[in-house]
């Protein structure tokens, strides 16, 4: 059984969470969710034919990656095989046909490449960044590119009070409508505010020799993109 601090977390977090996901990750992040992915979506090469697409849960950036390059595969992985379930019935109902899905550990999954891009959104603060990067490495192609999404903690003094103020009023209101989400009410914000995923990837990433490497904040410090481009050596 998988000890790393993350997993476990990850798996505490989620247990039972799948049906309502779509719906909390809309309103937790007020909508901002849809914007960042298409930030992630529009980060991808433009010529790519082989996506991964890493912590997929129920397939949300997936779908969007799978219609807005259609020629190209993408494969989902996803660790909870309850959110990998509800894409695979998604992808069904979409009749999509370039998406496949894996259940496993981004940091332990590995496909038969090369990988043109790999992606992910609210992977980076739960994994192992050191195994995840390696494990990415070694699939995507000279030249492929890492695009990582997550939450981070704001910076500006008034954007900061905004947004734990907010955090209070979920972890107040959030159990009485999705009752199955009180632990990450309860738990995510402390936990948001322990997490050093921003300044452990980088150095990371030009460990293993990737370069460039570039960061950029979104929604006043809410969250961050972070790129990066496997050596062509």
């Amino acid at each position: 059984m998988d000890t790393h601090p993350g997993t476990v977390l990850a798996h505490r977090f989620f247990a039972g969470t799948g049906a309502s996901y779509d719906t909390v990750v809309k309103l937790f992040t007020l909508g901002c969710d849809v914007w960042w992915k298409k930030r992630i979506v529009d980060a991808i090469p433009k010529d790519a034919s082989y996506i991964v697409d890493q912590a997929c849960g129920t397939g949300i950036l997936t779908f969007k990656i799978a219609r807005r390059f259609p020629s190209c595969r993408v494969t989902g992985v996803e660790l909870r095989d309850e959110y990998l379930n509800i894409a695979k019935e998604k992808a069904r109902a979409l009749r999509l046909k370039n998406v496949d899905f894996l259940l496993g550990k981004a940091e332990d999954v590995r496909v038969d490449g090369p990988v043109d891009c790999i992606t992910s959104s609210y992977l980076a603060k739960y994994a192992e960044l050191r195994s995840l990067i390696r494990n990415a490495k070694a699939m995507l192609r000279p030249g492929g590119l890492l695009v990582m999404h997550d939450f981070a903690c704001p910076k500006d003094p008034w954007f900061a009070r905004f947004w734990a103020f907010y955090l209070q009023i979920l972890q107040t209101v959030g159990p009485k409508f999705f009752p199955e989400w009180k632990t990450v009410f309860d738990e995510l914000p402390c936990f948001l505010r322990q997490t050093t995923w921003l300044t452990e990837l980088p150095e990371v990433l030009q460990e293993n020799g990737f370069s460039p490497v570039r960061t950029e904040t979104l929604t006043c410090g809410a969250s961050a993109l972070v790129t990066a481009t496997k050596s062509a050596d």
